[in-house]
């Protein structure tokens, strides 16, 4: 693959960090991010003519040969949008479309108008229509793929579309969060920070929140209360057991603090795969996935990206509290092996009570890049779910060092898993089956799981 497909080109966004460490929760979809800034401008405002989409979020356009990265925006569009970042001498500049001129097809009244100009992280594509949002999630994916990897999706495989999660049509996109983070204000009212800010926008109610999250925080009081300025508040809504309230860390029951022996600390996920379900205990602070159907989805597509297994031995890298473990152990049958590595201590834990009795899985604690370099074993088959950064080029030579048939790539970032990608072409590696899945609407992130094969 030339060099020259690899390098940078607008529209792609300087901010979209290239370094996230690796943490519980690390692909909530929160957007919370600390990113480096430039001279804010918010005096400014600006007449655009909106151009395509990119990563990230927003929309590009120009004024004045200037690259604008505008948010609330779409395509096509003609707004007057507010700088808010970037000063005379920046070479590109940050806006919030304040005002439509000339609104596009695919403009719906916002669901969450919290998640406006100027309002909370998390809800930037509110004002997009759905079945928009999932079109606009696959020209970012295609547009990192052909400009990193050199992949034409067009051509490679055009029948790729961002998928839906059953139910989230019927319920418009809403009410599919099963984890919800909070934080309080100055004045003790519960809400989220501000896009790219320190700064918390109380809130009356979060409509991402699933019917149980929702109901959980109504029970609790925990938009009407007054708590502690910058309290913590977690609502965790498992699918398969009660829910469970995290103040600061602190499990709460009925508005004070659970002090008994037994407060719940651990939830019970349960896993449909046809006629087989898989049940998991999880650290109600740990990481799992947020949209009540991920778990399910992402498992039967790594199941059928991997293929016939039995007998084989497989890796299943990052893998977190075991959600591919387990399954992929029966997959393997009695004559094969998986071996899981992760390097978060909780999800470890997590892991361990999940596969205990599973003689055929083999647990390893750590850095992946450090687990693979004295795990010298080959693997028939890699599944590998990295955080949002990506697995990088160390991983994925070590993946390539142990010459496995095919790879299955869980992936939450399209950049990163374009850059993991090309790194695997270089070893000979072809991208023989993707999909993608819109496992966050009414925000521009989607996950994907590609299959490459030598």
């Amino acid at each position: 693959m030339p060099s020259s497909s690899r390098g940078p080109a607008v529209p792609s966004d300087p901010f979209e960090p290239r370094h996230v460490p690796r943490r519980p929760g690390r692909r909530s979809g929160r957007q919370t991010r600390r990113s480096p800034r430039v001279e804010p401008r918010p005096e400014v405002e600006v007449e655009l003519e909106v151009g395509p989409v990119a990563h990230g979020g927003h929309c590009v356009a120009r004024h004045d040969g200037r690259v604008v990265f505008v948010r609330h925006a779409l395509p096509g569009e003609r707004v007057r949008a507010r700088v808010t970042e970037g000063g005379d001498a920046a070479k590109f500049w940050r806006a919030d479309a304040v005002e439509v001129l000339e609104a596009s097809a695919d403009r719906v009244p916002s669901v969450w108008p919290e998640a406006g100009p100027g309002g909370v992280g998390g809800g930037e594509l509110a004002h997009v229509a759905l079945p928009a949002q999932r079109r606009w999630k696959r020209d970012v994916l295609a547009e990192q793929l052909r400009r990193i990897a050199g992949i034409d999706l067009d051509e490679s495989h055009p029948q790729v579309e961002v998928e839906g999660l059953p139910g989230d049509d019927e319920r418009g996109g809403l009410a599919y969060r099963t984890r919800v983070d909070l934080v309080a204000d100055g004045g003790g009212r519960a809400g989220m920070h501000r896009f790219r800010s320190h700064d918390v926008v109380p809130l009356e109610s979060m409509p991402l929140a699933s019917e149980d999250a929702a109901d959980l925080a109504v029970h609790e009081k925990v938009f009407t209360r007054t708590w502690r300025p910058g309290t913590r508040i977690e609502l965790v809504a498992p699918v398969g057991s009660a829910p469970v309230l995290l103040v600061d860390g602190t499990p709460w029951r009925g508005g004070s603090p659970d002090q008994r022996p037994n407060a719940r600390r651990s939830v019970v996920e349960r896993v449909a795969l046809g006629d087989q379900e898989h049940v998991y205990r999880v650290a109600a602070a740990g990481f799992w996935q947020v949209h009540r159907e991920a778990p399910a989805t992402l498992t039967r597509a790594v199941l059928d990206g991997v293929g016939d297994v039995d007998g084989a031995r497989v890796l299943d890298l990052y893998s977190g509290a075991g959600l591919f473990t387990t399954p992929l152990a029966e997959a393997v049958g009695s004559a094969g092996s998986v071996v899981a590595v992760e390097g978060d201590d909780r999800a470890v834990r997590d892991a361990r009570r999940n596969a205990h009795g599973i003689d055929r899985v083999t647990l390893h604690h750590g850095p992946v890049e450090r687990v693979l370099a004295d795990e010298p074993a080959d693997a028939d088959v890699v599944v590998l779910d990295p955080p949002r950064v990506g697995a990088g080029r160390a991983v994925v030579e070590a993946i390539a060092a142990r010459r496995p048939s095919r790879v299955v790539y869980v992936a939450c970032d399209p950049a990163a898993l374009a850059r993991d990608v090309a790194y695997l072409a270089d070893h000979g590696y072809g991208l023989s089956a993707l999909r993608a899945f819109d496992l966050f609407p009414m925000t521009h992130h989607l996950e994907a799981v590609a299959v490459l094969t030598r």
